[in-house]
């Protein structure tokens, strides 16, 4: 097997929602209270009900060089056109030899966060919906075969959550963001049956929960001191917390077909928390009254929680360790750790000393099972390797745009970029942000 020979399915990447996302989509007794996008000085600004987001990019980075990271975009003439526009996008996964790829939100927050918090619900519904039909007709089923389709859900009506998941799945869409940890952000417990309709209706339709990294409890900043290199070194790593939570959540017992991901999560980690709840099990469910019905609970996770990985040397060396029908590769981009235009390359360098049967569950067999997702049959599988991918590709400009400008984090000569030089840029373009 050959780099070329690779077949790559990401299911961690991002979209960044074009202008006009949301206008065909809502409903007409809502017009003019779509999400949009305003010019704000020399920024392009999402407005919801009168309330302004902060960065609209959110390091949507990819195409700069790597000194040029730290420029949060402010505006669409400051990312590469593939962040936002769908053709651009599929050219730019062909280059990279990315044959399929899950997209989560970006305005919306990557659980739809940003919609649940509004007062007036019917409004909120309306976009979520929008958002959904817009990911998929718009987006998705601009390329059919390229992408696997994800749906946002209202989170504060289990009946209408229950049924956005059965409108959408009869389109084709099996897959779901949620928070990581609902209960962060005023909503129940996952150990709350409250979310049951939810789980019954994604087992019914094999629906994966997606829980992307940082939309529960965002990895802790040490101090404004402490290098940003510490935060960004411990953010695949912060949703272990979670994982363990979701071991020990009730919804497996009562739907056994449900299916959850640590999106972004990474793997390396894995089988060391498996082994703690395994020891834990162990020493406290005497006392603690835990009960997996004779298992453990590594075979839980084994069972129901996707991970995946972009470079991950030691957790590719531990595989055995995990169940390898699980783990999935992904790109992450157009962020900051993507790893654009050079994927095949990058995981190709973890991947190389495995047998070829398990790097094809890895880069794409468990995806397409799992996301219930078949580009094959649409494309044909020898269009879908990496070599056939790129030599569709080769008018892809690859090479680093210099100056694309965004805010500035204010970093010295010699001294590392703190994590509050970082926030105050943040708190900056918040305040800059208010209409």
């Amino acid at each position: 097997m050959k780099i070329d020979d690779l077949i790559l399915v990401s299911v961690d990447d991002h979209a960044i929602e074009p202008p006009n996302a949301f206008a065909r989509h809502m409903p007409l007794r809502f017009k003019g209270r779509e999400p949009h996008v305003v010019k704000t000085g020399d920024r392009d600004v999402w407005v919801f009900e009168e309330q302004a987001t902060g960065y609209m990019g959110l390091n949507s980075v990819v195409g700069r060089p790597k000194e040029e990271y730290g420029m949060e975009p402010l505006g669409y003439d400051q990312m590469r056109r593939g962040t936002w526009n769908i053709k651009d996008r599929v050219d730019d996964m062909s280059a990279n030899g990315v044959l399929g790829s899950l997209c989560f939100p970006t305005f919306p927050g990557f659980a739809g966060q940003r919609f649940q918090v509004h007062a007036d619900r019917d409004v909120s519904l309306a976009a979520i919906q929008a958002y959904n039909d817009w990911h998929l007709h718009d987006w998705c089923n601009a390329a059919p075969g390229r992408f696997i389709p994800l749906m946002l859900v209202p989170w504060w009506d289990m009946q209408a959550a229950a049924a956005e998941v059965n409108r959408m799945a009869k389109q084709g869409v099996h897959a779901l963001s949620l928070s990581d940890n609902p209960a962060i952000h005023g909503y129940p417990s996952i150990h709350s049956d409250y979310w049951d309709p939810l789980w019954k209706a994604c087992s019914d339709n094999k629906v994966v929960i997606c829980c992307h990294i940082g939309t529960g409890v965002k990895a802790n900043h040490a101090s404004d001191l402490s290098p940003i290199d510490a935060w960004i070194t411990s953010m695949p790593i912060s949703i272990a917390n979670s994982a363990a939570d979701w071991i020990w959540a009730p919804m497996w017992k009562k739907f056994p077909d449900l299916r959850m991901a640590l999106s972004e999560g990474s793997i390396g980690w894995v089988p060391y928390l498996l082994e703690r709840a395994d020891f834990t099990h162990r020493h406290h469910n005497a006392w603690t009254n835990s009960n997996f019905g004779g298992k453990m609970p590594s075979d839980i996770f084994h069972k129901h929680i996707i991970t995946c990985f972009i470079e991950d040397k030691f957790g590719l060396q531990n595989l055995s360790f995990m169940n390898e029908d699980m783990v999935t590769w992904e790109s992450d981009y157009p962020h900051s750790d993507c790893t654009w235009p050079e994927s095949p390359e990058t995981a190709w360098d973890g991947l190389k000393h495995l047998p070829e049967h398990t790097i094809n569950k890895l880069t794409h067999l468990n995806a397409m099972r799992e996301f219930s997702y078949d580009p094959f049959a649409i494309l044909g599988r020898e269009n879908c390797t990496v070599g056939a991918l790129r030599a569709q590709a080769t008018h892809v400009k690859i090479e680093p745009a210099l100056g694309l400008g965004g805010a500035d984090h204010g970093r010295e000569d010699g001294k590392p970029v703190t994590s509050g030089d970082i926030n105050a840029m943040f708190e900056k373009a918040d305040a800059q942000t208010a209409l």
